[in-house]
């Protein structure tokens, strides 16, 4: 029994370690079973959410008018506001009024950049 887990813990992490980039596979040696290794990779996606969240938040706070229609401009600000929701931990998505806040917030911020136009 032991021996099936750990020939079937050794592929799960074979392939694991096929899927990801060589430097991130590279970090994942160090670890013995399939459970330290999906806690290793939480914790470094999760960190890269917040960089990911960090980037859209600028891109969203510095993007230019330049010739774009407003309705440009909005679909322009959607796609990063879409962006920045796929980031959200499941239990934000799950919170009703947090989607309600956030989406105040998204016609807030289109108002105000709207509102320096003219």
């Amino acid at each position: 029994m032991i021996d099936t887990w750990e020939a079937n813990n050794a592929k799960i992490n074979t392939r694991i370690n096929n899927s990801v980039e060589h430097s991130i596979g590279t970090q994942l040696a160090k670890y013995k079973t399939t459970k330290e290794v999906w806690d290793h990779l939480q914790r470094l996606f999760t960190q890269s959410n917040f960089a990911k969240q960090y980037q859209l938040e600028n891109d969203i706070r510095a993007l230019p008018q330049k010739n774009m229609s407003i309705q440009e401009f909005y679909s322009t600000m959607t796609y990063f506001w879409d962006q920045l929701a796929l980031t959200e931990s499941t239990e934000l998505k799950a919170c009703g009024t947090y989607i309600q806040r956030r989406e105040q917030q998204c016609l807030v911020q289109f108002l105000t950049t709207l509102s320096q136009w003219f």
